[in-house]
This record gives structure tokens, C-alpha cells and sequence, in this order.
């Protein structure tokens, strides 16, 4: 689900207790709790044509097929604004919800992508590609929980949330 649709889910359906998500804006309906940040990577199939350079500028990527999230999601707005705020229109050949997909399509050479990565490699280790750091700023992606402002979670919803911010500080290093 891109941020929209799990504020949706969220705003829409009782039954769901919290989101996990990046929101670009929250709605003023949701309380949003940071859990980390991350910032941003290129990645590239295995000795790619930008290999061997130590940092990547943006306009190093506008000649290569660029594979983005989805339309609508915070990840694909801070890549794209970052972009455009250097008058740089980058060649968008696919799109995809997950860092996952996105990994798996760059790892098949279907083209590269800007990705938030964890500082501990967990994404990309043991995966065919390589991560190049960014020289250019792209906005860091803030991750957290979203709930319903007014409610405080309680027993296993609790239990589960702090299972979470726990599990998640643990895998990202902080």
C-alpha cells in the first residue's frame, strides 16, 4: 500500500488499530510517531556503467531507465522533487510499490533506482546489485506509526506496537 491508501485504511475501517507508513503530509485526523529515517542510495545491477565512482550525482542517472515507487507515495516525491529542483527530468521506465520489487527489477537489469536504504544493508546483502551513495540531497524518508488521534492503543495492540518500534530500532541500527 503507498501512504494514501493506508491513511485510508486507517481513516476508513475500524477494525485497523494503526499504519506503518512514510507520509509526504498526515492527515490532521492522525497522529504520526517517527520510528526512524533513512536516507537515499543508488542502486545498479553489478558492475553497471556507474561502478567504480565512490558518490553518484543525480544528472549521472537521468541517462539510465530509472525505476520508481508508485504514484502517490512519499518515496517517488522526494526522488522526484529532488530531480526536479536541478531541472533534471529523469527517464522513469518502471513502477512499483516495494523496495522489494524494486530491488528484485534492478537486480534483473531492468534499470537502476533510488531507494531508502537501512544503515545496516539488510535490503541489499546477498542481493546482485551495488549501492552507490548519493552526493546530490534528497530528502530523507521518515518512517513511523499512524493512529487515530484520541486513541490510545491497548493490550495486544499495544503489545504489537511496542513489539515494533522495538524490532525496528534493533534492525536499522539506531
Amino acid at each position: 500500500m503507498n501512504e494514501a491508501d493506508v491513511e485510508d485504511a486507517l481513516l476508513g475501517d475500524s477494525e485497523v488499530a494503526f499504519g506503518l507508513a512514510a507520509p509526504y503530509e498526515s492527515s490532521p485526523q492522525l497522529q504520526y510517531s517517527e520510528l526512524f529515517a533513512m536516507n537515499w542510495s543508488l542502486i545498479t545491477p553489478r558492475r553497471y556503467r556507474v561502478a567504480g565512482r565512490s558518490h553518484v550525482r543525480l544528472k549521472q542517472v537521468i541517462e539510465h531507465p530509472l525505476i520508481l515507487y508508485e504514484r502517490g507515495s512519499t518515496g517517488r516525491q522526494h526522488v522526484l522533487d529532488a530531480f526536479h529542483e536541478r531541472g533534471l527530468s529523469p527517464r522513469v521506465a518502471l513502477e512499483t510499490t516495494s523496495t522489494e520489487t524494486i530491488v528484485s527489477m534492478v537486480e534483473s537489469g531492468l534499470g537502476v533506482s533510488v531507494v531508502p536504504l537501512m544503515p545496516n544493508g539488510a535490503v541489499t546483502r546477498g542481493r546482485r546489485v551495488d549501492v552507490f551513495p548519493i552526493a546530490d540531497p534528497i530528502r530523507p524518508i521518515h518512517s513511523g506509526i499512524l493512529l487515530r488521534r484520541a486513541e490510545k492503543p491497548a493490550g495486544a495492540t499495544a503489545r504489537l506496537l511496542e513489539f515494533t518500534k522495538s524490532s525496528l530500532s534493533k534492525r536499522a541500527g539506531l
